[in-house]
């Protein structure tokens, strides 16, 4: 299976921004049985989050979804908080996402979608009042570099503000790139399509955990109110049920001010 995966792994292009928007761009499918990786289409992670995101974030603030994707999460949060702002780095995935959101009639007035490299110098201008945002962050680190993630670390922190909180959401599957793609259905014999598609054409993803975060927000600058571990679902491409599931971890913290 090695030199399968390194022969995928090699076409995607290098280029962070573009190899993500050429990936939304052949995206034809979304949802249960569709070609996006991490995307369940059930809301049954998000109800496992909306506990924690009720009680820490200020439903008074703004709440920014960084790395929206085609906009399920921000459609799941514009139903607990009054304004949403999906961002994204890729122009098809905004695309989708303003389409998506017409066609189930959600969010209304209250969801808005804007392309955005927020690993950019300056990502955060114009998204947060003067009292800072609520941010959510599902799936985005563990697929940067380290000076990205620094990167990223730094506008979440201008973002939040005074009062603005982050929750983050990641996966911390502890094992090599074969464990990996197996624990997802890979095998000798195939890979499953959406699993494929990724690895051709998206940058190869870490593991974001307790270590990782304590990295890009340290506590000088960040007070962790609450991490744990959590099950990150995927588009289920077998009939194993734990094989659509990825051990995460999850995070909420605050800027030091």
């Amino acid at each position: 299976m090695i030199p399968k995966l390194v022969r995928l792994s090699r076409s995607a292009h290098k280029d962070r921004p573009v190899a993500w928007d050429r990936y939304w761009a052949g995206i034809n499918v979304t949802g249960a049985d569709g070609e996006v990786l991490w995307d369940s289409g059930r809301d049954h992670e998000f109800l496992g989050y909306k506990e924690v995101l009720v009680r820490y974030l200020d439903p008074a603030l703004p709440t920014v979804d960084v790395g929206c994707g085609h906009g399920s999460f921000t459609r799941a949060l514009a139903g607990v908080f009054p304004a949403v702002v999906g961002v994204d780095v890729s122009a098809h995935a905004i695309e989708r996402a303003r389409s998506e959101s017409e066609k189930e009639g959600a969010g209304a007035g209250c969801v808005r979608y804007e392309v955005r490299d927020m690993t950019a110098p300056g990502a955060a201008t114009g998204l947060a009042d003067e009292r800072g945002a609520n941010v959510f962050v599902r799936g985005v680190f563990h697929v940067l570099t380290a000076d990205d993630q620094m990167a990223l670390a730094e506008n979440l922190w201008s973002l939040a503000g005074r009062h603005g909180t982050v929750f983050l959401a990641e996966t911390n599957f502890q094992g090599n790139p074969v464990d990996y793609v197996s624990h997802l259905g890979a095998t000798t014999r195939g890979i499953p399509a959406p699993l494929e598609r990724a690895i051709r054409e998206l940058p190869m993803p870490g593991h974001f955990g307790p270590a990782e975060r304590a990295r890009v927000l340290p506590g000088e600058t960040w007070e962790l109110l609450e991490d744990g571990a959590v099950a990150i679902q995927t588009n289920p491409m077998t009939d194993v049920a734990e094989q659509s599931l990825i051990p995460g971890y999850y995070a909420v913290a605050r800027p030091r001010t």
